[in-house]
């Protein structure tokens, strides 16, 4: 094969630079990704230089020595990072490949027609060498987008830290501007933050894509837990529990702000509504603006301490029995709005046993549950006890608490219809 490539070298030479003038003309009619990015001095120059490579390692694999690929990862590699792609830059090769072969062919017939049948066994070879080149570059462009997939995701999460966590001045609200524009976020809408419950794995939002139906989200995965900022546009905040109910996890919502600089207060107040959410009501979306007084308690740790023991502390001093008997009466009575009756239906229980209940809760407490002001304390007590209940199940899963362990009221049945 090295014998016959010499014999014909000029010649081949001469047709190789037609072949390039050819595939250029044509790669650029047709490709409009070539088109955009190179002009046609260029294309045809590397075109060129592809094909005078092939026939040198169709030469060097003739002596037995190894194919050089150092240019065609180069080539992957500064394609990948130009953004071209790789369907069109392996079209290019394979056309070139058989422009090649064409012109070996017609240069090998021109000086000796007697001759060609001692060019077929090096077709195997060219072609060897060809796969060899596009191997290359295949590799080289895979692995250079790999790295610059993981550069971008790096960026955004950068970009997303700016946001989500802030620096407060005015040095903090341009950040925070400015990272939105690199983040395609308007300066001015309506955005929200959640926060899931978890282990910071992404397992729950990995999946999760944008439908035209959905507000747009952009997921920042750190190891205590999952953030998402929600760009809303003209969905309703509601419309966040509906995106992540396939999920199937816990969430805080805090509320709509109008412009990034504020996003991180909504991370803060997205935190503190997923503190409301404890795990014994498993799965679901808590909004902020819907759980205020809980909210509230859970964002004041050292009153909501004093809470539970000024308002509750008599009957959080009751055996463990009539502590929980007591403490889900009140959460199911509370969570009915008030009834009774549809206490009684939830806890299995005689409408009397309930109301004998909420009295000795009144004896413990010197509370009313008919005045307003004492139901409040006693909610906002009730929910201190809740929150410190999960929160030491959570730290000691191990060992569970058997000085505060109260069962989240109204979790036995839903009445079959709604308390008036």
């Amino acid at each position: 094969m090295e014998r016959i490539i010499e014999e014909i070298r000029e010649d081949l030479s001469r047709r190789i630079a037609v072949a390039a003038d050819r595939l250029a003309d044509r790669t650029l009619t047709e490709d409009p990704a070539y088109a955009a990015l190179l002009g046609r001095a260029e294309l045809r120059e590397r075109i060129h230089h592809h094909l005078r490579q092939a026939v040198e390692g169709l030469t060097r694999s003739s002596r037995g020595l190894p194919v050089e690929l150092a240019e065609a990862r180069a080539i992957g590699a500064l394609r990948a990072e130009q953004g071209l792609p790789l369907a069109s830059l392996l079209r290019t090769y394979r056309r070139g490949g058989r422009l090649l072969w064409q012109s070996l062919t017609e240069a090998v017939a021109a000086h000796d027609r007697a001759a060609l049948p001692r060019l077929l066994p090096g077709a195997a070879a060219l072609w060897d060498v060809l796969d060899q080149m596009t191997d290359a570059v295949t590799e080289s462009y895979h692995r250079t987008e790999a790295a610059h997939v993981d550069r971008d995701r790096e960026r955004r999460a950068a970009l997303l830290d700016v946001l989500l966590d802030g620096a407060g001045g005015p040095s903090g609200t341009a950040d925070a501007e400015a990272a939105a524009v690199q983040l395609g976020l308007p300066e001015r809408g309506r955005f929200a933050v959640v926060v899931l419950a978890g282990d910071g794995s992404g397992v729950h939002t990995a999946g999760t894509g944008r439908s035209a139906s959905a507000p747009r989200v952009l997921w920042r995965v750190r190891a205590d837990g999952e953030i998402g900022l929600v760009e809303l546009g003209h969905h309703p905040l509601e419309s966040v529990r509906d995106l992540l109910a396939p999920l199937g996890v816990r969430a805080g919502v805090g509320p709509v702000v109008g412009t990034p600089a504020e996003l991180a207060r909504a991370h803060r107040l997205a935190a503190l509504a997923l503190r409301t959410a404890p795990e014994a009501e498993g799965p679901g979306t808590a909004l902020l603006d819907e759980r205020l007084p809980a909210a509230l308690v859970a964002g004041q740790a050292e009153l909501a301490g004093r809470l539970r023991q000024v308002v509750l502390g008599p009957v959080l001093a009751l055996p463990a029995e009539d502590r929980r008997t007591l403490l889900t009466t009140l959460g199911t009575w509370l969570t009915c709005r008030g009834s009774t009756s549809y206490a009684a239906q939830r806890l299995y229980c005689h409408r009397n046993t309930v109301s004998n209940r909420l009295r000795r809760l009144e004896q413990l407490t010197g509370r009313s549950l008919s005045d307003p002001r004492h139901v409040v304390e006693l909610a906002l007590a009730h929910s201190a006890v809740l929150q410190r209940a999960a929160a030491e199940t959570a730290s000691r899963p191990a060992v569970p608490d058997q000085r505060i362990a109260p069962t989240p009221g109204g979790t036995a049945r839903r009445s079959p219809r709604r308390p008036g």
